[in-house]
């Protein structure tokens, strides 16, 4: 949009006056923002009103993406660069004596998310939008996140993660669009005096679910399509009678937090009562859309592309069959094919944990009629299958199997694609994971690597990056990320690599600056940053991280002048309330940093920097400061990674495990430029298959590593002599299960050789230089136009080259 400073002065003066009847300079940070957001929104209005209202008149195919996470980060500057005004506002709020980065720095980041999942989908709804292609996102307003991570004595404490306690200013309530929702109770088909069976639902617990729309603007083409987030409501009561607390508490709890603690049976109930509560209103939401348009059923999978990202919102499987069933009288054949043809799963995982199941007890008792209709999903499944695989095979794969409604299976069987998000995590999903409903299904099964939106993770996360890249190539690389392969050219122009070695040092500073204001740690500008960011799981491996750290910390305690390459060593991670394991391994890093940080005899020569309660905003500052890009995963156990991706674009080196994407970036960067080590996939199958993974012997072999498992026990790290005995044992009494002391020796050895590597300065700006220019693939743009021409079926306006 066009805008000019002066009438957007005067429009936000007028704005902070008529919200809060006061004048700019008496205002605070937090009313500017709000103030600001209501501007935006309103500059944006026309856009958002006019971008539905042509879908509508096109009777465009619309996807649906269901996530039960959404991350979007902070919207501000991702709204204002969408728009194309972000320099005009940040001007005319300098020349109103305001601070820009202040005011943005009060937006709550969206407690909507936890990790990879919900910034994916968040990523992936900024390409929808970029592209001009018709989606929708659907999920929950979760009032208070995740958690909010503190750390006390080193241990993490959970919070309540408060981000809505100032509202949410890019939100818009739509009462009127709300709908309802049915848990428990009895239910009974009766017959109609047309013929048909319709049920009847008696004594159920109903809840209200209350749509709140957020706008997701698209890159410089007036598009704004639509997030829908749910909220659990009361309904109107019939015969006027007043709810009691109780009630109130139950159906509050539904959209009240992330992801329960699901350690009990309680909240495994609420959890599932949280997937069927948006997958029920986000597909009657759906379809009362599409009839506003259309008179009957037989378009619907044509005019409707449902996603199901991840195993969450499988339910909508299910409820879509309901619908059609019980409130269209479609018949079974019919409604089961539109279902098939309009929904398609991602997963997102191997780990069979990650796999849903959920007791048929609970499930029967809490979503009667929704069961009734897998059950009558498993008996034509099982009839149609077995003849043809065998019943040993359709028992294995059935909806209904060992007393459990599968999650997975029955999105993989509702589904008319399936997709891993690497080339290896989908060729595990054939032959491992999913293996014998590949073999029933070939055809569903595909792969789309993940993609991450390069306007957040470069144009905004790191925009003096951004604009050396300008000042060589100029700007067509910011619609068509992968012109920026042109990059390469410059590789042997000294000028450049310096001024791209500055660019690092500037974005160490601000982020020295945060740690040294906030944790009270100084920490060195010309260290090597060696960077793990991503949640806390024992597949992921910090663990071997610290074992690195205790190395390093040991060799500069043997050897006090030895020329040593300065390290600092960052870390961001939550762990999941109910993952005990996790929680130690914070406590032990946090314990050997507090360890290595205040030894004199260490000085500044490394330190160790654990950042609590990370998120997208600290991933925004952290990121564009890495050197190094640690994507350490046991082999076979990352579906794909996207941090890997967002520090490869910033111009992190990877040190690397052949996992997920990693081994997409290194075919993409050149394996010259990243530092590559560890267990293959087939090693770790082949241990598997052979039982001789012996953790001892790794042990044995290596006084080194002997002597660094030792100070988890022997008290060389103080305050830990629980965890140290869990982490001890968890590798040498229970035979390290992810295989960290197999590949500890070719780890460390790569560590070394980036310490030596990091010393010749053009080389490794040279590296890193490969790193960006190749970053342009893993866009989420290019990921989601693949996903609209393969599976969706939805198109888009915006070329890409």
């Amino acid at each position: 949009m066009k805008l000019d400073e002066t009438k957007f002065t005067m429009d936000f003066i007028n704005e902070v006056k008529a919200t809060y009847a006061i004048d700019v300079k008496d205002s605070s940070p937090l009313e500017q923002l709000m103030a600001l957001g209501n501007l935006i929104k309103r500059y944006d209005s026309s856009n958002w009103k006019n971008t539905s209202k042509n879908y509508r008149q096109k009777d465009a195919k619309q996807v649906y993406y269901f996530s039960i996470e959404f991350l979007p980060g902070r919207l501000m500057k991702s709204n204002l660069l969408n728009l194309g005004i972000l320099d005009t506002v940040r001007d005319g709020l300098d020349k109103l004596g305001l601070d820009f980065e202040k005011i943005c720095s009060s937006e709550p980041d969206p407690g909507l998310g936890n990790g990879g999942l919900g910034r994916l989908a968040a990523c992936y709804m900024d390409s929808m939008a970029s592209l001009g292609m018709a989606g929708n996102g659907n999920g929950i307003r979760y009032r208070y996140g995740l958690f909010k991570q503190v750390f006390m004595n080193g241990y993490q404490v959970e919070l309540p993660d408060d981000w809505l306690r100032n509202g949410n200013v890019w939100e818009i309530r739509r009462e009127n669009r709300a709908c309802l929702v049915r848990f428990g109770g009895h239910v009974w088909l009766q017959k109609q005096a047309d013929g048909h069976l319709r049920p009847v639902y008696d004594h159920t617990d109903d809840v209200l679910p209350v749509p709140y729309d957020v706008g997701i603007v698209g890159y410089h083409n007036d598009v704004t399509n639509t997030m829908r987030l749910w909220s659990a409501e009361l309904p109107p009561s019939a015969d006027q009678t007043f709810y009691n607390q109780a009630q109130r508490d139950r159906i509050d709890q539904i959209t009240e937090v992330l992801y329960p603690d699901d350690s009990n049976a309680a909240g495994r109930s609420l959890r599932l009562r949280q997937e069927y509560f948006f997958s029920s209103a986000g597909v009657q939401s759906i379809v009362r859309h599409y009839f506003l348009d259309h008179l009957s059923v037989n378009e619907f999978a044509r005019k409707v592309a449902i996603h199901i990202n991840d195993t969450h919102p499988t339910l909508v499987i299910p409820e879509l069959m309901r619908i059609l069933l019980d409130e269209y009288d479609c018949p079974w054949d019919k409604a089961w094919q539109l279902t098939v043809a309009t929904m398609s799963y991602t997963n997102h995982t191997i780990m069979q944990e990650a796999l849903e199941t959920w007791p048929i007890d609970m499930f029967k008792g809490m979503l009667p009629r929704i069961y009734e209709i897998v059950e009558e999903i498993d008996r034509r499944y099982r009839e149609e299958k077995t003849p043809i695989f065998g019943e040993n095979t359709v028992d294995k794969t059935a909806p209904l199997g060992n007393g459990q409604v599968r999650m997975a299976y029955l999105a993989v069987i509702g589904s008319h694609s399936v997709n891993g998000v690497a080339p290896l995590h989908t060729e595990l999903l054939k032959k491992d994971v999913l293996q014998d409903l590949y073999r029933i299904y070939p055809e569903r099964f595909n792969n789309k690597t993940n993609g991450i939106a390069s306007r957040r993770w470069l144009q905004l996360a790191n925009e003096p990056l951004s604009n050396l890249i300008d000042s060589k190539i100029g700007e067509t690389w910011r619609y068509n990320p992968k012109q920026i392969q042109t990059l390469s050219a410059f590789k042997d122009d000294d000028d450049f690599l310096n001024k791209l070695e500055a660019v690092k040092i500037e974005n160490k500073k601000q982020l020295a600056k945060y740690v040294d204001e906030e944790l009270g740690i100084k920490i060195r500008t010309d260290a090597i940053y060696d960077v793990q960011i991503k949640r806390l799981h024992a597949y992921k491996r910090q663990l071997l991280h610290a074992l690195e750290i205790i190395r390093e910390y040991l060799d500069i305690k043997d050897h006090p002048k030895k020329d040593v390459i300065p390290r600092v060593h960052f870390f961001g991670a939550k762990a999941a309330p109910s993952y005990h394991y996790a929680k130690s391994v914070i406590k032990m890093i946090n314990a050997l940093a507090e360890l290595v940080n205040n030894d004199k005899a260490v000085e500044d020569k490394l330190k160790v920097v654990f950042v609590p309660n990370y998120g997208v905003s600290l991933g925004e500052l952290i990121i564009p400061a890495a050197d190094i890009s640690e994507q350490i995963s046991t082999a076979s156990k990352e579906a794909s990674g996207t941090s890997n991706m967002k520090l490869m674009t910033n111009g992190a080196l990877s040190l690397a495990t052949m996992d997920g994407a990693n081994i997409d970036i290194v075919q993409a960067a050149g394996k010259e430029n990243e530092y590559t080590f560890g267990l293959t996939a087939d090693d770790v199958y082949g241990y598997y298959h052979r039982g001789d993974y012996h953790a001892a012997q790794f042990y044995d072999s290596n006084p080194e590593l002997q002597r660094i498992l030792e100070t988890f026990v022997d008290g060389t790290i103080p305050g830990i002599s629980t965890e140290g005995r869990e982490i001890y044992d968890s590798l040498l009494r229970y035979n390290d299960e992810y295989f960290v002391l197999a590949d500890y020796a070719e780890y460390v050895q790569k560590q070394k050789q980036i310490s030596q590597d990091f010393t010749d300065k053009k080389v490794w700006e040279q590296k890193s230089l490969a790193n960006i220019a190749a970053s342009g693939t893993f866009s989420a743009d290019y990921a989601v136009a693949r996903y609209g021409e393969d599976i969706w079926q939805v198109p888009y306006d915006r070329v890409l080259k």
